[in-house]
């Protein structure tokens, strides 16, 4: 058994706030906006270093998204910041009409996912947002697993062409990734090997998943964890590699089942090589105000939960 331990616990938002910093200090072209959330999106140190970089469009989402695709014209690679229900949610038009049907280079980039925002309640908790962005055509949408990965997901994507949605989260979570640990768009990580099921994991809930691998391994089942920080282009190589060697999967995401990262791969499954396939996600519900790990263990988003779903889906091979 492979053992992932972590010596601390940071924000993912934290990450794309360091991330924003050091690629605005190598590139030039690099240009910030945000809508009134400066604080909670961890851009203040991109404001006091780059103030003329720097736009803040205020509690005008709709605005912001039009005057990050304007900037690309002019060269610049914008990357917008708020929380991920004003960031899809209110301004999908917005996004469809001006950033991903003229192939914009903008990064979209939004906090607060998921139920793991917590006291904020249901009108906050964005759960379908993973849905709206991989519809789009051209659209590349990443959601990086800990503190690590997002600040090296955010230097990745001001390098890739076009249009990118960029998720994380407010609360504190383990970091367990290297440091130094390269990002690679569209290709998907392989955390613990395994044999009998592949557990395919996306943000906050790879943490869950590799704490799900030891409940499993204390029974005496292989499992592979597999981080899928990359949703659209999802990595078909490595689902299907993964599944023609465990014969069957498991999906655990902080969204909703319907539309989100499971749907993705049971297409590609479908498509490729049919395997049983078992989902953790939220249900078709809204969310509520609670504490962070509280609400995932109750919208059954634990580690608990997808060792069970593990254990279900074995036996339907």
């Amino acid at each position: 058994m492979t053992k992932i331990t972590y010596a601390e616990q940071k924000d993912t938002r934290s990450g794309f706030g360091a991330g924003l910093l050091e690629i605005g200090r190598s590139n030039n072209n690099i240009v910030a906006l945000c809508a009134d959330l400066t604080g909670s999106l961890k851009m203040n140190d991109f404001k006091k270093e780059f103030p003329d970089r720097f736009f803040q469009a205020g509690i005008s989402e709709a605005n912001m998204m039009g005057l990050a695709s304007g900037l690309t014209v002019g060269g610049k690679i914008p990357f917008t910041g708020t929380f991920a229900n004003f960031s899809t949610g209110r301004v999908f038009d917005q996004i469809r009409q001006s950033i991903a049907y003229s192939n914009k280079n903008v990064k979209i980039c939004a906090s607060h996912a998921g139920l793991t925002l917590g006291e904020d309640g249901a009108t906050h908790q964005m759960l379908e947002d993973i849905g709206m962005m991989k519809m789009l055509p051209n659209m590349t949408v990443i959601c990086p697993c800990d503190y690590n990965q997002t600040k090296a997901a955010t230097m990745a994507i001001a390098d890739h062409p076009g249009p990118v949605y960029l998720r994380f989260g407010r609360p504190k979570m383990p970091v367990f990734t290297k440091e130094d640990e390269p990002f690679e768009i569209g290709k998907a990580q392989i955390l613990i090997q395994g044999v009998d099921v592949s557990v395919f994991a996306t943000g906050h809930l790879v943490w869950q998943a590799i704490e799900a691998e030891a409940i499993l391994a204390e029974k005496g089942i292989s499992a592979e964890i597999i981080n899928i920080h990359t949703i659209k282009p999802i990595d078909v190589e490595t689902i299907l590699a993964s599944t023609a060697k465990t014969g069957c999967a498991v999906s655990a995401e902080e969204h909703q089942i319907f539309g989100g990262m499971g749907e993705s791969i049971s297409g590609v499954l479908t498509q490729h090589r049919p395997v049983p396939m078992e989902f953790v996600g939220v249900n078709d519900l809204f969310g509520e105000s609670g504490k962070p790990l509280e609400l995932l263990a109750k919208y059954g988003l634990s580690a608990e939960k997808i060792a069970a779903a593990a254990e279900k889906v074995i036996q339907r091979k």
